[in-house]
């Protein structure tokens, strides 16, 4: 054989050696992406979980009535709205009576701001709000206990495995 031979199989011999280990690569790149979508999903639906336990415990302190109307709507509206992924819902769509009451009561001053209005100012605001939910009161609570059977599945989901 002569040099140039011996090189050129050399040569592909190297060739052969980098393409595998570029397939190789790749390969584990697949799965290094793969394991990191799984890992999003878990946290997502993680987070899912702390938000729909939360969403269950306002709708049950509501539907009992130890919770405002109003106080609900928002917390809900604003909670909602960081649900990620499948069981993200539209809420203005799903629940319109909660979403009506939302808008109604989200500019109004709370807390520290209210005190500091004036007293005629905070009666109309306390007028309007209660307009909205006597209005309101009835399909609210339909609402809200539509929306706790719905999170309510979606935050059991713990598997038990039996020791025997």
């Amino acid at each position: 054989m002569n040099t140039f031979t011996l090189l050129a199989i050399a040569g592909a011999i190297i060739i052969i050696g980098l393409a595998a280990y570029a397939g190789y690569l790749l390969l584990q790149l697949k799965k290094q992406k793969e394991l990191q979508q799984q890992h999003r999903e878990l946290a997502i639906s993680k987070r899912n979980a702390n938000i729909f336990e939360s969403v269950d415990t306002i709708c049950l302190a509501t539907i009992q009535g130890q919770c405002d109307l109003s106080e609900a709507a928002i917390r809900l509206y604003n909670i909602m709205d960081y649900v990620q992924g499948d069981e993200r819902v539209d809420f203005d769509k799903a629940y319109p009576a909660t979403s009506e009451l939302y808008h109604i009561v989200k500019d109004m001053p709370r807390g520290e701001a209210r005190q500091q209005m004036k007293k005629q100012d905070r009666m109309r605001d306390n007028l309007a709000r209660q307009k909205a939910e006597a209005r309101l009161n009835d399909a609210i609570t339909e609402e809200l206990k539509v929306l706790q059977k719905t999170v309510q599945p979606l935050n059991n989901q713990i598997d038990i495995k039996l020791v025997g």
